[in-house]
């Protein structure tokens, strides 16, 4: 069963203003694999059936169905290294200098997928302030829309193909064997991350402004307007000071944000 212009113009359009993801005509392919089996399962005439259904859906289970099929979660340990040594270097020095009183560090990881990215900053933080770190409330937020990749973030499980690239110290304190072929982040470690579900098109409800905000490779999904309305959210939650870190693959349009561009795909707000 393949999908219609007409079907994938009105699952197209729901998707973009539902979850963000823009979809050009050269998709038709992806949603057509990845959706098939839930149609032929559902037992579905047409795509155009799928498309009523999660209308009327009212537990959302059939719109978390369709998130987790349409989003990429690909990532790893330590991704785009650049990020964390810049994060020793300058981010971390002048923070834990201006909290010092407050002993207080807000860290946002939006679209953590399934927890490389949060666990890698809590391992950096450990690292950094070693013996003081029981002293500060360094507890990091970790959002993504898909249920499922939440899910396992939680367990902490990961193949040790995963792990490999991580400094050796890491997989040494911060990893115990599970079995064979997977090992899990240690207890000290999962406490550090808290997984909450967050689309990012919704409002953000945070009582506190954050220190610092990674969002990497979820904007590259975004159109235009959408990418720079979530930006313009990011910033208004950020502190003043504070460091949006996005993918390498990304940028953010000067002309539009009120970020400072410190270097490629590092932005700061002003004090």
């Amino acid at each position: 069963m393949l999908i219609t212009d007409n079907e994938f113009q009105k699952l197209s359009h729901f998707i973009r203003q539902n979850i963000g993801i823009d979809l050009n005509e050269k998709k038709k392919n992806l949603i057509n694999s990845r959706l098939g089996a839930i149609l032929e399962n559902g037992n579905f005439d047409s795509f155009s059936d799928y498309y009523q259904y999660i209308l009327q859906d009212k537990s959302g289970e059939a719109l978390d169905q369709l998130i987790d099929k349409i989003t990429t979660n690909h990532t790893y340990f330590y991704r785009e290294k650049q990020h964390y040594e810049f994060l020793i270097s300058d981010v971390l020095p002048y923070l834990v200098q201006k909290q010092k009183a407050k002993k207080d560090l807000r860290i946002w990881s939006a679209g953590c997928s399934s927890g490389e990215e949060p666990y890698s900053i809590a391992m950096v933080l450990a690292d950094f302030l070693g013996n003081y770190k029981a002293f500060w409330d360094t507890k990091i937020l970790a959002t993504d829309i898909s249920t499922n990749v939440l899910k396992k973030a939680k367990e902490g499980i990961y193949t040790n193909e995963n792990i490999k690239n991580n400094p050796q110290m890491w997989n040494r304190i911060y990893f115990k064997p599970f079995d064979d072929n997977h090992s899990v982040i240690v207890d000290s470690i999962k406490r550090e991350v808290i997984f909450r579900r967050l689309n990012l098109l919704s409002s953000f409800n945070f009582k506190k402004r954050f220190h610092i905000i990674f969002c990497r490779n979820v904007m590259i999904y975004f159109d235009a307007p959408t990418r720079h309305k979530v930006i313009r959210k990011f910033y208004e939650i950020t502190e003043p000071g504070g460091y949006l870190f996005v993918s390498h693959s990304e940028s953010l349009d000067r002309g539009v944000t009120s970020y400072k561009y410190i270097k490629p795909s590092i932005y700061r707000k002003e004090i």
